[in-house]
């Protein structure tokens, strides 16, 4: 099992009020599982997500990540986490403006301590595997955000993480390019990667072989669809 969550809470305080954001969630995650997490605004998605990429901590409840109760773990364990177990493609890509795409990918390499030689090798594999290898010395703003989007794909991959987490990946594209960008995915999935997405968008959705739905952070629906 990759992942086992039980009783999620995370309560925020805003203005001295108590905000729920996830009142209690239990999921259960395999390897190797492409799985997409569906909700309104304000349901409760993107803060699942957050905790899930050991982002945020739990208010209450325990988050197993391969049998480790990641919940517990102080800040330094958490940030070992994230840059060696878990790859992240957000909508906003969130690239160095004036790096070039390889440069881009090899960031987390750099965090892990690894060689010069080695992450060249390691990043360049990693932007092959998108389809981008031809475009390395470029930078993001000669890319389009098509891309762009590969370049993040390629750098949360470079680490090969145990677990992809992508954050509305396409909500930035066009609907030709986000389908391109999907593509991507289909085929990392294909490839043995586990994913865990949110999406506001159903046609993004049906890409994954199960749908788990939020409401008001509350889990009302898991449905695997093959």
């Amino acid at each position: 099992m990759l992942i086992q969550i039980h009783q999620l809470k995370k309560i925020y305080q805003m203005d001295g009020e108590k905000v729920i954001a996830l009142a209690g969630v239990s999921l259960s995650i395999e390897s190797s599982e492409y799985l997409a997490i569906m909700g309104p605004s304000g349901s409760g998605k993107s803060t699942l997500l957050h905790i899930l990429g050991c982002l945020d901590t739990p208010t209450q409840g325990q988050y197993f990540f391969e049998g480790e109760e990641i919940s517990k773990f102080d800040d330094e364990a958490l940030a070992g986490i994230r840059n060696k177990k878990i790859g992240f493609v957000f909508q906003t890509f969130n690239l160095l403006p004036r790096a070039s795409s390889l440069h881009n990918v090899e960031l987390p390499l750099i965090y892990s301590g690894i060689n010069v030689s080695e992450r060249k090798k390691r990043a360049t594999a990693a932007l092959e595997s998108v389809g981008l290898k031809d475009r390395a010395q470029h930078k993001p703003n000669e890319l389009s955000g098509g891309e762009r989007q590969r370049v993040t794909i390629a750098r949360a991959l470079v680490n090969h993480p145990s677990l992809l987490l992508a954050d509305e990946p396409t909500g930035n594209l066009d609907s030709k390019t986000g389908a391109e960008i999907m593509t991507v995915f289909d085929d990392l999935h294909r490839e043995g990667n586990s994913i865990v997405l949110v999406t506001h968008d159903q046609m993004v959705a049906q890409h994954a072989e199960r749908i788990v739905k939020l409401l008001d952070g509350q889990v009302v629906g898991d449905e695997r669809m093959r």
